[in-house]
């Protein structure tokens, strides 16, 4: 498995589903199953019986995890772009392949 180029707290468009189009920030990545969640993206909606530790019961709405082959980093403009590993400075760092432009992380 090689290393994921998106990571917790990067700034991603939706390429593919029911929320194409829309972006949001990464908030958990999972390397091994390749998914990730991203805030405002994938909501499913569960119905709970009402318990003891929620005597209201109701909708209770979460983020389901997807795969990272839907999501693409967007760049400073929101448009999605591929990335690209490049060593600088001795260093190993992620970049847009559309902008040339340097992902921080």
């Amino acid at each position: 498995m090689s290393a994921l180029k998106i990571k917790k707290g990067d700034r991603v468009v939706v390429l593919s589903g029911k929320d194409k189009g829309k972006t949001g920030e990464v908030t958990k990545s999972f390397p091994k199953d390749a998914k990730v969640i991203v805030s405002g993206v994938n909501v499913s909606t569960r119905h709970r019986k009402a318990s003891q530790t929620n005597p209201q019961g109701g909708l209770e709405r979460i983020e389901a995890p997807m795969h990272v082959s839907k999501v693409a980093i967007a760049t400073k403009d929101g448009k999605p772009s591929r990335i690209r590993f490049e060593v600088k400075d001795g260093k190993k760092v992620r970049v847009a392949v559309k902008t040339g432009e340097t992902i921080n992380g």
